[in-house]
């Protein structure tokens, strides 16, 4: 068994050529069910809200997107609620210059971008993978070699260039290879 992540936008000829033997998966917000039942954009319900006891969210973007905080603007919590996977996006463009990201609907720290994804983005993927999703992660793990489908390919926790993609994040889960939230995997040499 293996498991692989290519782009989305890939033409299917060049993904059968690269992959002759592998099951392709689309785990976008564009994915077919239940597949897109993978996509942090998916409204779950009930995730936990790092560092906001008792608060939960709708998906995993949400929770993203609402403790993002701009120049001009501080958190959302109205993202939380969101369940059509429309509408999470929050932009530079509108909001002037992330500031980082809030410990909290209410906290008084700003974590950089890199500790918000060990810190939050990390704890409410991994969770919705264990207690909204196992079902398909176990169907992943019986299928031999797969190619999972994102947007992004970059599976770096460390690199600020390129967004995380939550398709590689699948694939670590399922390694065993999880990245650290603490960050201890950066200073050994990665995940």
């Amino acid at each position: 068994m293996s498991i692989r992540v290519a782009g989305r936008r890939r033409t299917t000829a060049s993904l059968t050529s690269a992959f002759p033997r592998a099951e392709i998966v689309d785990v976008t917000s564009r994915a077919p069910q239940p597949w897109v039942r993978l996509s942090p954009f998916y409204p779950h319900g009930g995730i936990p809200v790092p560092y906001s006891e008792g608060v939960t969210s709708q998906s995993v973007e949400g929770i993203w997107q609402a403790l993002k905080v701009f120049r001009d603007t501080d958190v959302d919590p109205g993202k939380l609620r969101i369940t059509t996977m429309k509408g999470l996006k929050r932009t530079v463009r509108r909001h002037g210059p992330v500031q980082g990201h809030r410990t909290g609907l209410h906290g008084d720290r700003l974590l950089s971008y890199e500790a918000a994804r060990r810190r939050i983005y990390l704890p409410a993927y991994r969770w919705i993978l264990e207690h909204r999703a196992a079902d398909l992660v176990e169907r992943l793990r019986d299928m031999g070699d797969v190619v999972l489908l994102d947007y992004t390919t970059n599976g770096d926790i460390t690199d600020p260039t390129s967004p995380l993609s939550h398709a590689a994040l699948i694939q670590l889960h399922i390694e065993g290879r999880w990245p650290r939230e603490d960050g201890a995997d950066a200073a050994r040499g990665g995940q």
